[in-house]
């Protein structure tokens, strides 16, 4: 995966500036920032229902495996 450089993350900016004018940029870099927090919230809350699915079905074969040693031995 290619690394941005401190060159690049100011090209950009620059280039946002010129585009969007200096009064609209902070208010893009805002909405921006709040989009971000929103993915990473979902995707947090995404990978905790995962991880919450993977253990039940961990417990689930832990338990059965128990009564499969008790029904045997």
């Amino acid at each position: 995966m290619p690394q941005i450089g401190w060159l690049e993350i100011l090209s950009v900016v620059i280039i946002a500036i010129l585009v969007l004018g200096p009064k609209e940029f902070p208010i893009a870099l805002k909405k921006i920032g709040t989009y971000i927090g929103k993915f990473k919230n979902t995707l947090s809350s995404i990978q905790r229902e995962v991880s919450s699915a993977t253990q039940d079905i961990d417990l689930d074969k832990d338990t059965k495996n128990k009564q499969d040693i008790k029904k045997n031995g």
